[in-house]
């Protein structure tokens, strides 16, 4: 039997909020802050009913990509080291580069995608992302695709 699943990364402003009170809620129970799902669900502030309806069907980006290859996007200023500051945070934070693609600079912006196994990662995905985000010359980054 195929499995015809697609899937999506979509920013969490636009999820209804039933979805995201059913991440927190899980979230509660995997950090055992909690012993119960009705103590979740009251918690998050969702239905029991809804809870059990969409646990399965969602995840945080940064569960999903533990043990996955991730493509990132971005676009660095067009200066000497910003690249290897990338570079850097990634082995920093534990994940492997596979493949690094770089266009020519123009206008002063280059376009990079890496992509790279994530297993192995010291940090979640978010506050991986945050971090890139800080470092200079990184104009925007963020995850294109996932395996």
């Amino acid at each position: 039997m195929q499995d015809n699943h697609k899937y999506y990364i979509v920013e969490d402003s636009a999820l209804p909020e039933v979805l995201i009170r059913t991440v927190k809620a899980k979230e509660l129970l995997s950090q055992g802050l909690v012993k119960t799902v009705n103590e979740a669900a009251t918690l998050a502030g969702v239905s029991r009913s809804a809870f059990y309806k969409y646990k399965d069907l969602i995840s945080p980006f940064n569960d999903m990509s533990l043990g996955r290859i991730i493509t990132f996007s971005m676009l660095l200023r067009d200066e000497p080291g910003v690249l290897s500051r990338i570079l850097t945070h990634f082995a920093a934070n534990g994940a492997n580069i596979l493949t690094i693609y770089q266009t020519i600079p123009s206008g002063g912006r280059a376009p990079v995608t890496i992509s790279a196994e994530t297993e192995k990662m010291k940090t979640n995905m978010d506050s991986f992302i945050e971090q890139a985000m800080e470092l200079p010359g990184v104009i925007s980054f963020g995850p294109l695709a996932g395996q």
